[in-house]
């Protein structure tokens, strides 16, 4: 998705000259020479790549289009230029979410760079549609990810069973409801059970059901999850947990299409399509005796292989703008805006967690910040593990990219010199 850099300017030679250098460094740029003018266009138009707007305008102020951006979107970056600079002015902007404020005479060097630095990770959240189009959760464009959605695509309108494997918190049930939102079972249910969740005694009962009676504490019929489950989809969370006693009625299951409740004697016929995801390596579960083999190629049809986190770190700014944004909506609080250092040093980290781990440090981010920009040090990171991400040529000029003018506080918080990034 193309969006422009909506550049607003009471003085048209200087905004004009603005446009055009920009044009020439290659983004597309919408002039406005009025502080309500661009208000309109932010409320109506966009969505927009970022803004660049002086302080003193006709209409309305720059801090009137900061405010309006931030409400309409925001996760837009917004630059304030000033001939009236002064310091109380500049923190004002900082805390209302500007991304950065340049005084006149313009340092064209340093917008550029600013520029750069923010509009990156905004510019790949906005490509994102074209690769999980009606899939808002699955955000990315890393080789290794697009690959993934692909597969995911191309086997979703069908009925085979799917495994997804990769490790804890990568996305494996995130894919399992997006397959299903793409089948011909979407209007189906969608039940997910984690195998592992459950004491192994009463996986059976939970995936089957059982009748009243069945056993001690029994009082009540239980509907399992296949038969909740009919004529729509089925994920089995961590399947390599369950029991070897339970395997063979699973394979039965899966194969024959039909059921029997604990205690019950009629056979239930339940038409489900089952999506396994598992995150412990099944054909060494197979080898090791554990994990039925036969259930294990029943499972196996289409194996989509999904990619730790710091096997995708460009992906990572356009994930922690999508989080943030998720986050802020569920807790009705408003989103901040993240310094450049603290969007370099999230590239840079280790991510044992993955996707859920970074999901979870930028709720907490966005509950204690109230809306304040957030710098490097209110992360709660530990610099030690950010500074290992330097080993990797990639990272380390990715995280200097998104830095941008920050470089210097991002080396600071790592302990690094300038040079060394």
């Amino acid at each position: 998705m193309s969006a422009p850099l909506l550049v607003v300017e009471d003085r048209r030679s200087l905004g004009e000259m603005l446009a055009e250098t920009l044009r020439t460094e290659g983004y597309e740029v919408e002039l406005v020479l009025r502080g309500d003018t661009a208000v309109q266009r932010l409320r109506e138009g966009g969505p927009y790549l970022a803004v660049l707007t002086d302080l003193k305008l006709p209409g309305m102020d720059g801090l009137a289009v900061l405010h309006t951006a931030r409400t309409v979107d925001p996760l837009l970056p917004v630059f304030l230029i000033t001939g009236y600079a002064t310091v109380e002015t500049a923190v004002t902007a900082l805390k209302q979410g500007a991304r950065d404020y340049f005084p006149k005479p313009l340092d064209m060097e340093r917008v550029l760079e600013g520029l750069r630095a923010a509009c990156e990770p905004r510019r790949t959240l906005l490509e994102v549609p074209p690769t999980g189009e009606g899939l808002p959760e699955l955000v990315g464009t890393a080789p290794a990810f697009v690959g993934a959605v692909t597969a995911l695509r191309r086997v979703a309108p069908t009925d085979a069973a799917v495994l997804l494997l990769g490790a804890s918190g990568s996305g494996k049930e995130l894919f399992a409801r997006a397959l299903h939102q793409l089948s011909r079972r979407r209007n189906g249910p969608c039940v997910a059970f984690n195998c592992a969740a459950v004491p192994e005694s009463l996986v059976e009962s939970e995936l089957f059901g059982h009748e009243r009676g069945a056993f001690t504490g029994a009082n009540t019929r239980h509907i399992g999850r296949f038969e909740q489950a009919h004529a729509g989809t089925l994920f089995l969370d961590e399947v390599g947990e369950v029991p070897l006693s339970t395997q063979a009625k699973l394979l039965r299951a899966l194969e024959e299409h039909h059921i029997t409740r604990l205690g019950g004697e009629g056979e239930i016929v339940v038409d489900v399509r089952v999506v396994a995801a598992s995150n412990r390596n099944l054909e060494e579960a197979v080898i090791g005796g554990s994990f039925r083999r036969d259930l294990f190629h029943r499972l196996n049809v289409f194996p989509i292989q999904l990619p730790a986190l710091i096997e995708r770190r460009e992906d990572i700014p356009a994930l922690t703008l999508h989080l943030l944004t998720r986050a802020g909506a569920r807790h009705g609080v408003p989103v901040p805006a993240l310094r450049p250092a603290a969007m370099g040093a999230l590239v840079l980290a280790p991510w044992p967690g993955n996707v859920r781990e970074l999901a979870n440090l930028l709720e907490r981010v966005v509950i204690l910040a109230e809306g304040r920009a957030v710098g490097v040090a209110e992360l709660g990171l530990d610099p030690a593990e950010c500074r290992e991400g330097l080993t990797e040529g990639a990272a380390r000029r990715l995280a200097v990219r998104l830095a941008g003018g920050d470089t210097g506080e991002l080396a600071a918080f790592l302990g690094v010199s300038v040079a060394q990034l």
